[in-house]
């Protein structure tokens, strides 16, 4: 009896090897067919490009900037009917900050009895400054024509309308009358610029004052950058973007207390794209 359960756990386990063997190399044989199959469209694409003939008709992009002065967004169309020539549509969101900004927080102040403790806060800023770009441009591919890997170089051309959108800039006091947000005035000018600010400054409004009193500023921009795109016959993007770009504005904006306005803003800036072609 003992000898026949050996027997059958023997004859069980090589079954069990048998059956993994088997998905094993079933899995090996998909994953090599997958690989034929992406290098056969891969050599598709290149000899369509060749022809004349776009890999992909369409695609989206989402990516995130640093600008050497703030931070932006970008949302981005591409209508392809060339295999070197795309023509993009832009729309972008951003803040931009001054040279001399510099935040700092306070360690609290002292009304009615009561420590406070507020938000970090930039001492001298009069006005927020956000741009909202709308664009159209081309991409243009100058390098990676033939490269099966899939890595491209594009150049990246636009131009548009750009709205300068200016936020009054809040901070709050603990003055002898309570807790109050100010926005600097002329009436307000010493409390702003007090040479030891955190006496009576509690901190900043963070993002709750000054959208109902937002003014509008209109400008033009242009932009011109190079795209790296290490999977340009994937569906999905990735893509690292550097480039520079410029605003200029129809009035000066100010954006801390006591320093000049401008209308003119370069930028130089570094984006991570993410999208889907199709």
């Amino acid at each position: 009896m003992l000898k026949s359960y050996k027997f059958f756990f023997l004859l069980l386990s090589v079954l069990f090897g048998f059956i993994l063997s088997i998905q094993a190399q079933n899995k090996a044989n998909a994953k090599e067919q997958a690989r034929i199959e992406k290098h056969n469209r891969i050599n598709q694409m290149l000899r369509n490009e060749e022809e004349g003939m776009p890999a992909f008709e369409k695609h989206s992009i989402t990516a995130f900037k640093n600008h050497h002065d703030g931070w932006g967004i970008l949302f981005e169309k591409g209508f392809s009917k060339s295999a070197y020539k795309t023509t993009i549509v832009q729309l972008e969101l951003s803040e931009k900050q001054h040279p001399k900004e510099q935040k700092q927080s306070t360690k609290g102040a002292v009304s009615g009895g009561f420590a406070y403790f507020g938000r970090p806060f930039v001492f001298g800023k009069e006005n927020i400054f956000y741009q909202a770009r709308l664009g159209i441009g081309k991409q243009v591919l100058i390098g990676g024509k033939s490269n099966k890997n899939g890595v491209a170089v594009y150049g990246v051309f636009v131009g548009g309308f750009s709205a300068g959108l200016v936020r009054p800039y809040y901070i709050q006091f603990a003055l002898d009358t309570g807790l109050t947000y100010l926005k600097y005035q002329a009436d307000t000018k010493d409390a702003f610029l007090n040479m030891d600010p955190k006496k009576d400054i509690i901190g900043g409004s963070g993002l709750r004052k000054g959208w109902n009193e937002m003014k509008f500023n209109p400008g033009v921009y242009a932009k011109a950058s190079l795209r790296f795109d290490w999977a340009r016959f994937n569906q999905v993007i990735s893509a690292i973007e550097v480039g520079f770009m410029a605003d200029v504005y129809s009035q000066k904006v100010v954006q801390m207390i006591d320093l000049p306005g401008k209308t003119f803003f370069p930028t130089g800036f570094l984006a991570l794209n993410f999208g889907r072609r199709k």
